[in-house]
């Protein structure tokens, strides 16, 4: 029976009352480490420790870059910087996005699942779009343990409704019954199923896609798990972000396009009554033009939007 002693715990919209409720029945004395990343603001200082804390029996503190592992602690990621779990400390980066996110739960994930393979319990909770997904299968390919809360429980149900799509799920729990599990898990009274190794990686490709963040080549390799793009830079995206920024970035060009061409007519409008003849009739047409086109992407704008709220 594989020794289960690192837990990687992935969080986004709706999920503290649920890491609240899962800290809550875990012990103080647990055999293992907790390392907890949720998406936090850059710019606003965290208190996510403190508030984690009130209840825990467990001892709940701000990861620091170079900290040592202890059983009995939870780690909080900061704002800003990925987690990593090493072997034996933490290392804090602040490398490049992953799914517009840093930190990044796939970034944690991937790297406890590289470091201590079946030894590591994956937990994704309540969240938008997918983060998560992807270092979860990581987890399971390493021979560790997945679990998701139960979409019918969680606020938003996204991510864990897409780590059950990409991800052999060990277990799918409530809130409640996770902290239950894990310990169990780390105790020795519970195991899962064995899996298969991780399949080889395929050959990189490129198809055309440029990244949202920094609008360099986008390649992707088969791997059997998530769909996945990295650029050169490093930034990370899954299918489901990348279709989502896409459509944002179009959305923004068509706005864009609005106001340059009502800028354009009125500074025609504008020339105009400074000219006269031939060249202020010219303006005069050339706004009446610039409106029409203006209109016409309005409408493409509205179209768009009644088409996403069906």
């Amino acid at each position: 029976m594989s020794k289960r002693d690192i837990v990687v715990i992935g969080g986004s919209a709706g999920s503290i009352p649920s890491m609240q409720e899962l800290l809550l029945t875990l012990p103080a004395e647990l055999p293992a480490s907790l390392f907890v990343v949720m998406h936090l603001s850059p710019s606003v200082r965290s208190y996510l420790a403190q508030i984690l804390g009130r209840n825990a029996q467990m001892l709940v503190t701000e990861a620091l870059d170079g900290d040592r592992i202890e059983d009995g602690k939870v780690y909080v990621a900061q704002p800003d910087r990925h987690l990593l779990v090493a072997a034996d400390h933490i290392h804090l980066t602040r490398g490049p996005k992953e799914g517009l996110h840093r930190p990044s739960i796939n970034v944690t994930f991937r790297s406890a699942a590289m470091t201590y393979g079946p030894r590591v319990i994956g937990i994704v909770l309540s969240g938008l779009l997918d983060d998560g997904a992807a270092g979860l299968w990581d987890i399971a390919q390493e021979g560790g343990i997945t679990i998701v809360q139960d979409p019918d429980e969680a606020p938003f149900p996204s991510m864990p409704l897409n780590a059950i799509a990409d991800v052999a799920v060990d277990y799918r729990l409530k809130a409640a019954e996770i902290g239950r599990m894990v310990t169990d898990l780390v105790n020795g009274r519970a195991e899962p199923r064995r899996r298969e190794a991780a399949g080889a990686h395929g050959k990189e490709q490129f198809l055309g896609f440029t990244c949202p963040e920094c609008r360099g080549p986008l390649y992707t390799r088969e791997t059997g798990g998530p769909v996945e793009f990295r650029c050169r830079v490093g930034h990370v995206l899954s299918l489901k972000t990348l279709i989502d920024e896409e459509n944002s970035m179009q959305e923004r060009k068509l706005y864009e396009a609005i106001v340059a061409l009502e800028e354009g007519a009125d500074l025609a409008d504008f020339a105009s009554g400074k000219t006269s003849g031939d060249e202020a009739e010219r303006l005069q047409r050339e706004a009446v033009q610039l409106r029409r086109h203006s209109a016409a992407i309005r409408q493409i704008v509205e179209n768009r939007m009644t088409e996403q709220m069906r």
